[in-house]
């Protein structure tokens, strides 16, 4: 659930080289209509939401909407994607208004490769809202990285240690072609495989996490050995997960996506701007979950991923 387009950093598969507009103000839902959306989500079954952007911790009065949420009894895991670079600051106030967890984007731990990666200079804030999010309880803090050939493959084992000493899970997740100007090459991508086998060769083997919940995401997960953290690796291109996949996008704009990687979109803002109300919003929910692909050939046509950018749907 996308809640703006707007960031803090220039994240190089994220956003084009030439940049974006932004939405105007009045383009991007409102709070009190991205509850009225989850509400009617909890209709249709939806137990988790994760709040993203751009960057959502730019938003201002983020909290409010956090509450929102977190009051609706049906939700039993409230997340937010952030690039942890307000976190620091705005942890322990996100806890207190009812948010469960966090997954910070953190590609590299070396500031001039986190530069490259992202044109800012903020690698150290990062870290800082890791250990703030821990602090705070806002567990299990996830560490997405984004594995890119050439640019952090070198650190791949350094993030799988992380988790030796802090009870985090270090997602690993394979480069993906979102946006039609984001110049994606297949020479970039690295496959889990790969990625695992690196891992494996420097620390030792890893041991498949069996425990699973009701509400787990599509990450393989693995433990080294007297670790307090996992490792997950999310393969949304060496192994496609689109028959268990169960999540519906909504953008800053307020388009219902039924998949990532389709530009098919449904218009729930006009109905609820029209006067339509939880009938025509169910509607929406029923229309977007009969459309969602059986598999990732049937979501996309002659080109893989799709156009709009990373930054404009929602990470």
């Amino acid at each position: 659930m996308s809640v703006t387009d707007r960031c803090n950093l220039r994240c190089f598969y994220c956003v084009p080289e030439e940049g974006l507009p932004f939405l105007g103000h009045k383009d991007v839902l409102s709070y009190e209509e991205i509850t009225a959306i989850v509400q009617a989500g909890v209709r249709h079954g939806i137990q988790k939401v994760r709040i993203t952007g751009g960057e959502p911790l730019v938003r201002k009065g983020i909290e409010e909407l956090v509450a929102s949420i977190s009051a609706l009894p049906e939700i039993k895991d409230l997340a937010m994607t952030t690039n942890g670079v307000r976190l620091a600051s705005m942890a322990h106030d996100l806890k207190k208004a009812g948010l469960h967890r966090v997954n910070v984007s953190l590609d590299s731990m070396k500031p001039e490769v986190f530069e490259k990666i992202t044109g800012r200079n903020h690698c150290q804030e990062v870290k800082e809202g890791i250990e703030a999010a821990l602090d705070a309880g806002l567990t299990p803090v996830k560490i997405n990285v984004v594995a890119v050939a050439g640019v952090n493959d070198s650190e791949f084992a350094d993030f799988a240690k992380l988790t030796m000493d802090k009870p985090v899970s270090v997602r690993f997740i394979e480069y993906m072609p979102i946006g039609k100007n984001m110049h994606w090459a297949e020479d970039r991508s690295i496959s889990s495989r790969e990625i695992r086998e690196i891992i494996e060769k420097q620390l030792g083997p890893m041991t498949p996490v069996t425990e699973h919940g009701p509400l787990d995401g599509p990450a393989r997960r693995f433990s080294l050995p007297g670790a307090q953290g996992e490792i997950g690796f999310i393969n949304a291109i060496s192994g496609h997960f689109c028959s268990t996949c169960n999540r519906l996008r909504l953008t800053a704009d307020g388009k219902v996506r039924p998949c990532l990687f389709s530009d098919k979109e449904i218009d729930v803002r006009s109905v609820l701007r029209s006067g339509g109300g939880p009938s025509d919003l169910d509607a929406v929910f029923a229309q977007a979950i009969a459309q969602k692909p059986r598999g990732l050939d049937s979501a996309k046509s002659e080109k893989p991923g799709c156009d709009r950018s990373m930054s404009s749907i929602g990470g």
